[in-house]
């Protein structure tokens, strides 16, 4: 269970800032500010006593903690430099909150009464705008316009109270471009008072984001606009992405907000499924319709529901093909077909060493292993229980398995499919008879008709 006791948690909070504090709070009540750096996700932080509303897993990322003074709920945010491991191989110097970025998920529930402390220790000023929610226009955090910036090593508090349950999200409002380039973000949710209505079984929680690295390097280009090579769930990439744990029959919702400088069509495999909210609040039951692919546009959030009614291991990812891709350079010339032994000739004469790729299309990159600069992901990457899955970026799997306990959240290792349910090869025999290659390898009779695996129909 995820505790104050999980965190590495400094109790110098930017004493010099303490006393600055704008708002009603004293500089004395300011409170601790966890801060977890692990790209693990955490288990979902449970409500307190006497709240009983269904917690929010965020993949590869944690719940923030709060503390109760009087009647308010109490976080504190720390906007600071991080290092953010992007998946194995690969780490990124980053910007966000309490250790990481994303910053941590902020959970609350309608009609509470938040205090929230933002201690700034980037090297410039900063603020944190409340992406969704209806507040105060002295809490909304535009920097210059509803408030003063915050200056390097002060702290600010925001006050407001909770009036709409919902999915939201956290992200400056000062030098935006390169603040939210560098990553600083983050997921609110606000859960309904009656902890009934909408009530889900699994709660999962992501913001896109997505960054251009040179080779080799480990600082994001914050200009840059359209030229992006890393897409992120949660700042991580296939197949560093956390895995999605689900239970057969559970309902599910996912909640997914984009902060990137594009749109995402977000795919599921194996399932239908409807929009139940956005960050402008609940859409009716009336209003929606099944969809297996969503577009989520910039700046904006959609959180799908729908029940986990099919057995096996099902790829969620944005349905834009670069956007599945690591590293990628976007200048490669279309080689299919050229002749790789006289291309490689030609190359080693201008290029000595260098590899011909890409003559009989890209599939091969992703089981070769080939020499990368230091600090850089392969384009296509993952290894699934048949072979490369050829994958990056924003690509992950959702895990239906029927012995899933609740409240576990651990990767159940990869599906067991039923026997005669596997897509299969045949070979011509000699008497005309099909023959079936299976999986492993070893050949037998086909069978007359297709396989009867599992029939799944919506």
């Amino acid at each position: 269970m995820l505790s104050r006791r999980n965190f590495l948690t400094g109790s110098a909070v930017a004493l010099a800032g303490a006393a600055s504090v704008s708002g009603r709070a004293g500089a004395a009540a300011i409170p601790e500010a966890p801060t977890y750096a692990s790209p693990a996700m955490q288990p979902p932080l449970p409500p307190p006593s006497g709240q009983a509303y269904q917690p929010v897993v965020t993949l590869n990322g944690w719940t923030l903690p709060f503390k109760m003074n009087g009647e308010w709920k109490e976080f504190h945010l720390v906007a600071e430099e991080v290092t953010r491991e992007i998946a194995p191989g690969m780490t990124a110097k980053l910007w966000g909150y309490n250790g990481q970025t994303p910053g941590p998920t902020i959970e609350a529930v309608e009609g509470d009464k938040v205090r929230i402390f933002v201690t700034n220790r980037l090297p410039e000023h900063t603020s944190v705008h409340w992406h969704g929610l209806l507040v105060p226009n002295g809490m909304d955090g535009v920097g210059g316009l509803t408030q003063p910036h915050i200056p390097v090593g002060k702290t600010f508090v925001y006050e407001f109270l909770l009036n709409r349950s919902g999915t939201f999200m956290y992200h400056p409002h000062s030098d935006e471009m390169v603040q939210m380039a560098m990553g600083m973000m983050g997921s609110l949710v606000v859960h309904p008072k009656d902890p009934a209505f909408r009530r889900v079984d699994r709660d999962f929680a992501f913001i896109l984001s997505a960054y251009r690295f040179d080779p080799g390097t480990s600082l994001p280009k914050v200009a840059e606009m359209t030229d992006f090579n890393i897409w992120t769930f949660n700042a991580r990439v296939f197949p560093g992405i956390d895995v999605l744990p689900v239970r057969l029959g559970d309902r599910v919702r996912i909640r997914i907000a984009n902060l990137t400088m594009t749109n995402h069509p977000m795919h599921l495999h194996g399932h239908h499924f409807a929009v139940g909210c956005t960050d402008g609040g609940w859409v009716p039951e009336s209003a929606q319709w099944p969809e297996t692919t969503i577009d989520v546009p910039v700046g904006s959030i959609r959180a799908i529901e729908f029940v986990a009614d099919a057995p096996g291991d099902w790829a969620f990812h944005c349905h834009k093909s670069h956007h599945t891709m690591n590293a990628m350079g976007h200048d490669l010339d279309n080689l299919i077909g050229v002749p790789e032994r006289g291309l490689s000739r030609a190359l080693d004469r201008v290029a000595p060493g260098a590899m011909a790729m890409g003559t009989t299309g890209m599939a091969d990159m992703g089981e070769m292993s080939m020499p990368l600069p230091p600090n850089t992901l392969p384009m296509m990457t993952g290894t699934g229980q048949f072979g490369p899955i050829e994958m990056g970026g924003m690509f992950t799997v959702m895990k239906v398995r029927e012995d899933l306990a609740a409240g576990d959240y651990r990767d159940p290792g990869w599906y067991k499919h039923p026997q005669g349910s596997v897509a299969y090869a045949v070979d011509a025999g000699s008497a005309g008879a099909a023959v079936r290659q299976s999986a492993d390898g070893a050949p037998s009779e086909a069978p007359s008709t297709p396989p009867q695996g599992h029939q799944h129909h919506h």
